[in-house]
């Protein structure tokens, strides 16, 4: 889909990014999610040599695929074109997002392996799971956050600019701004401070040229 197609869509499917319970079911979706399948499946398929035709590719899979965006594929999206990438931004392999609602990611950030967004859950009344009915709450991710391997980040979730959230960590309420935090659910352990101006992992110091901050 072009920019003008994708606004449209967005705001033909208003009640799907609005937050109110909805059924997924509804006939208009199928046609426009099979489309965006389609892309998906040829993004996964095109070499890692073909830098032009996955970039071209992504910019039409995405709601914004900013420059210098790039995937290790497979990647997996219900939509794709409710997900918007800042600039120089990177995932590992087999990102999963489920962007029925709305997933903003800012510049600079990078998602290891095995990361899933969850812009989407059901209502926990057994009769309206039973037809499906679902609502979507959007997520927010700042600039160069750092999301480790096998993290799920739950619907509404906003996460900070420069924080760092830890491998396998379940994150259900927001994170604030410049710390590190991890867990299940996923809480701050301490912000980010002048040790990690020194060391860069347990008692591993910087060493030339990595070891002059902010020069």
């Amino acid at each position: 889909m072009n920019a003008e197609e994708k606004a449209e869509m967005r705001e033909h499917f208003a009640e799907m990014l609005g937050g109110d319970v909805y059924l997924p079911t509804d006939p208009r979706f199928f046609p426009v999610q099979a489309a965006q399948r389609d892309i998906q499946m040829e993004l996964n398929a095109t070499p890692m040599s073909d830098q032009k035709r996955r970039t071209e590719l992504m910019q039409e899979f995405f709601g914004a695929a900013g420059e210098g965006l790039y995937l290790e594929c497979p990647v997996y999206a219900n939509w794709g074109c409710n997900t918007f990438w800042g600039e120089r931004c990177y995932a590992n392999f087999s990102l999963t997002l489920v962007d029925d609602g709305e997933i903003y990611i800012g510049d600079h950030t990078m998602l290891g392996p095995n990361v899933t967004l969850v812009a989407t859950g059901h209502p926990i009344r057994p009769d309206l799971r039973l037809e499906g009915a679902q609502y979507s709450f959007p997520i927010h991710i700042g600039k160069n956050v750092w999301i480790g391997a096998n993290v799920t980040v739950m619907p509404g979730v906003t996460i900070g600019d420069n924080t760092v959230i830890g491998a396998n960590s379940l994150v259900t309420k927001d994170i604030p701004a410049n710390v590190v935090a991890f867990g299940t659910p996923c809480k701050v352990v301490r912000e980010i401070n002048e040790h990690d101006d020194e060391y860069y992992w347990r008692d591993r110091r910087f060493k030339p040229p990595f070891d002059k901050v902010g020069e």
